[in-house]
């Protein structure tokens, strides 16, 4: 697939940009100062529907349900959470009553979650989304891309933690 002219140059400018900001801001791993957190607790996505949320992350992507509580922030509301290894958790909140409307990528929202799994386990899981008609993108022979039941990007990759496609990233 060729690229036209104008499409080469904005991607010029574009890798120029990250050129630059990599030039000031990216340091080495040895020169790299440690991180002030200890790890990320969890992220918190938005269920329209509990059930149905547990039995996707569960159910089909085999990740353990740890706790189901009552939102302090809003009464009625749940706050659940699953297991994604390595100390982390994925949470949701749900919001009955309250019309969030559907899911939408928004300047400072949610772009997709990537969750690392074994290579055997993502081929697996792999077949199970295919099994039951879930709509897949696959890149690098790592990385599948599908949404959840209420229009998340989510990401399972191959690769292990700090990598991606190959190359360091941590």
């Amino acid at each position: 697939m060729s690229i036209t002219a104008a499409e080469q140059e904005r991607s010029d400018h574009f890798e120029a940009q990250r050129e630059r900001l990599r030039a000031e801001y990216l340091t080495s791993p040895e020169s790299r100062p440690q991180s002030s957190a200890r790890g990320l607790h969890h992220t918190a996505l938005v269920s329209s529907d509990v059930q149905r949320t547990v039995e996707f992350y569960q159910g089909l992507l085999e990740f353990p349900l740890t706790e189901l509580i009552e939102n302090r922030d809003y009464p009625g509301s749940s706050h659940f959470f699953f297991d994604i290894g390595n100390g982390n958790l994925l949470a949701f909140f749900d919001f009955p009553g309250l019309d969030a409307g559907p899911y939408r990528e928004v300047l400072g929202g949610l772009h997709h979650v990537a969750i690392s799994v074994e290579p055997t386990r993502w081929e697996a899981l792999r077949v199970k989304l295919v099994d039951a008609g879930i709509e897949l993108a696959e890149h690098s022979d790592v990385s599948l891309y599908f949404r959840d039941p209420d229009g998340a990007r989510i990401e399972l990759i191959a690769d292990p933690l700090g990598e991606m496609y190959g190359s360091k990233v941590l």
